[in-house]
């Protein structure tokens, strides 16, 4: 079997013939799922946004990056939700609230993905991946949230999963980072439980946003090369982030994912526009420094804590 890959149905009709895909391409391909699943299965979330920038960056279409994404995901959420599940640190009533509008948005989504004109679903997809990866940064410089306790409110739950499936499909990911921080910032869930449940939950939106795909695009629109290749590095990656995990901060490595998926994203919509190499440089410069802000106030403030800290604790150290 060759390597004729079609970027996307809307692809065919903009170019009139198959692009031929090589080996590089393919490895390329494999190392973002590498990477994206070490970040991924590191801080727990942004497998899709990382996967999907990557898949941008290399020139996929924004419908081809979120069906492969989507389809390696369905097998990544199942092997996840198994194990969360035998951990019990899934609410399956919180799973089903938020998982079975969240599959509605993303079929919704992917259908619509997958006929808007390539032209304007590029910007459109770069732009809600920039907007997630500020999300990211936002994330990683809370402080940890103390547990409120009770039960998660079922009336914000179904559009919180019918919104984040959509924008998941349309973006190529987002449902980790906009579930799990929600869940997380209501004092509801513990962290354990908030990502074993949206864990488990991605698996209904995964299937979902690949039908969806299927549907719309028929499987010779779907690129199994690039989800075949995507999934060899998330198995290669996966025994890597189960060790990382341990000695990794998630906090350093969020921020840091923040700032490249911010970047990243910034050049490839100056990209879709048209713009001048130094204009796309410039902006990419501007954006780096702007992602740069929270992180370097997130570290002002914690070197600040620790030394209040360390003079506290010398403090009661001379009055003992």
């Amino acid at each position: 079997m060759g390597l004729n890959l079609a970027f996307a149905r809307n692809s065919y009709t903009d170019i009139g013939f198959a692009k031929l895909v090589s080996v590089w391409i393919l490895l390329a391909v494999s190392l973002s799922g590498f990477m994206a699943q070490l970040i991924g299965g590191t801080i727990g979330m942004a497998f899709g946004i990382t996967s999907s920038t990557g898949l941008l960056i290399l020139g996929f279409s924004p419908a081809v990056a979120s069906s492969a994404v989507h389809f390696v995901e369905v097998g990544t959420s199942l092997l996840n939700g198994t194990f969360h599940a035998r951990a019990r640190n899934v609410d399956w009533r919180v799973v089903l609230t938020i998982g079975v509008p969240g599959a509605v948005g993303a079929f919704s989504g992917a259908v619509l993905l997958s006929n808007l004109n390539l032209s304007f679903s590029k910007p459109w997809t770069a732009g809600l991946l920039l907007i997630l990866g500020i999300v990211i940064l936002w994330r990683f410089i809370q402080p940890q949230l103390a547990l409120a306790g009770g039960r998660a409110h079922v009336g914000w739950l179904a559009p919180l999963g019918l919104g984040a499936g959509f924008i998941d499909a349309t973006a190529g990911g987002g449902w980790g980072i906009i579930t799990t921080s929600s869940l997380m910032a209501s004092n509801k869930l513990e962290p354990s439980r908030a990502v074993g449940t949206t864990s488990t939950a991605r698996f209904l939106t995964a299937v979902a946003g690949s039908l969806g795909f299927l549907l719309a695009l028929g499987s010779e629109g779907i690129a199994w090369d690039v989800v075949l290749a995507m999934l060899v590095g998330c198995l290669v990656a996966a025994p890597i982030a189960a060790r990382l995990v341990r000695v990794v901060p998630r906090r350093g490595l969020g921020l840091a994912t923040g700032v490249a998926v911010v970047v990243l994203n910034v050049r490839q919509i100056a990209a879709s526009v048209g713009a001048e190499l130094h204009t796309v440089l410039l902006l990419m410069g501007g954006a780096l420094v702007v992602a740069l802000i929270p992180v370097v106030w997130f570290v002002v403030r914690q070197r600040r804590e620790e030394r209040l800290g360390q003079r506290q604790e010398e403090s009661r150290s001379q009055h003992s």
